[in-house]
């Protein structure tokens, strides 16, 4: 059972990183941090520039604990400013962090809030809703990514000690999540991840969507068999094409296939529509496309341009991360107070940088 406190509230802390460039979203984001206010307690750490960050803070004085990240906190991905600042501050150890995006339901709080009593990392599933058309495109991604393995959300359940022992993470990588995960593996930490454990996401815009396929293609050279079967796809699409066009649309069938059997997955099929198992072929395609350009940026340009900085690193291996004692990187010192009173209950990874 969740144990809720006096109030009803969960002793759940939620972390909202958050940098924006304009308030066109911040009437919803406002409604939703009430409701989510009333149910636990709510940390934002905001990057916004400045005029953004007062007009946050006179539109949530008793909403939430709105604050800036922690100035020696330096990541290139500055995302993991925000989420080690709010992890360092926050107020019980069981936390969620969670994109600006994601929106939570009591249900799916409690479950992460009762997975953390033996986790150190839950990861649950996200879903669009609505669904536009370009939501229902992104979508067959995820289908596809539950049907052979792992699907990467923008949310984590963490246990706060767990995160503060092992020195945080390295923030000067674009795909952070993974690093975050992989961190976290590579520290013995106990993983969560219940297919079934559905958390809605609100879609980007159309505009948002396109300026994000090259860099959600980027993510994949931390994955390097994935990226080769990706660079593999055109060459594979032409000779079909000019030998047997039904093996071709043979292949595209059975990616469709694939997809259809990543939404019927522990009950997939009540949160992603049908027709999204349609654009899996397009997806496919796209990403094929995109790992070429990710990879011309990486040996042609040093990296890619996020959020102002050149990014080389996609997210360090699994091997580099696990198995070797902790260093305290220069940019993570912001977390040495808090490790030197939170002794390890494992032996740390390295902390590498670039």
């Amino acid at each position: 059972m969740t144990a809720a406190g006096p109030s009803g509230r969960l002793p759940l802390e939620y972390v909202l990183p958050l940098r924006w460039s304009d308030d066109d979203g911040c009437a919803e984001l406002t409604d939703y941090l009430r409701w989510l206010s009333g149910r636990v307690s709510v940390t934002v750490v905001d990057g916004s520039p400045p005029e953004l960050f007062a007009r946050h803070a006179r539109c949530w004085p008793h909403l939430v604990r709105h604050l800036a990240p922690d100035p020696a906190l330096r990541y290139l991905n500055g995302k993991v400013n925000g989420v080690l600042t709010g992890v360092r501050l926050a107020r019980h150890e069981r936390v969620v962090v969670a994109d600006d995006d994601v929106r939570y339901d009591e249900r799916a709080l409690g479950a992460v809030h009762r997975l953390l009593a033996y986790a150190d990392l839950v990861r649950p599933q996200n879903y669009f809703d609505p669904m536009p058309w370009h939501a229902c495109w992104d979508t067959g991604r995820t289908l596809l990514n539950r049907a052979v393995g792992d699907d990467y959300p923008g949310s984590f359940g963490l246990r706060r000690s767990t995160v503060l022992a092992m020195g945080g993470y390295d923030g000067d990588v674009l795909f952070e999540n993974l690093e975050l995960l992989r961190t976290v593996r590579g520290f013995g930490g106990v993983e969560a991840a219940p297919p079934d454990l559905y958390v809605r996401r609100l879609p980007p815009t159309a505009r948002r969507f396109w300026s994000q396929r090259v860099r959600q293609a980027y993510d994949d050279l931390a994955v390097p068999p994935r990226m080769v079967l990706f660079l593999g796809v055109l060459p594979a699409v032409a000779v079909l094409a000019m030998v047997d066009r039904r093996a071709l649309l043979g292949a595209a069938a059975g990616v469709v296939a694939l997809a259809r059997w990543g939404r019927r997955r522990a009950g997939g099929a009540a949160v992603f529509p049908a027709r999204a198992c349609l654009f899996a072929p397009v997806w496919v395609l796209e990403r094929a496309v995109c790992s070429w350009a990710a990879l011309g940026l990486r040996f042609g340009r040093g990296g890619i341009r996020y959020a102002g900085h050149r990014i080389r690193v996609a997210a360090h291996s699994q091997r580099r991360l696990t198995g070797v004692p902790r260093r305290m990187a220069p940019r993570t010192s912001v977390l040495g107070a808090a490790v030197s009173s939170s002794p390890s209950r494992r032996g740390g990874p390295t902390m590498p940088r670039g």
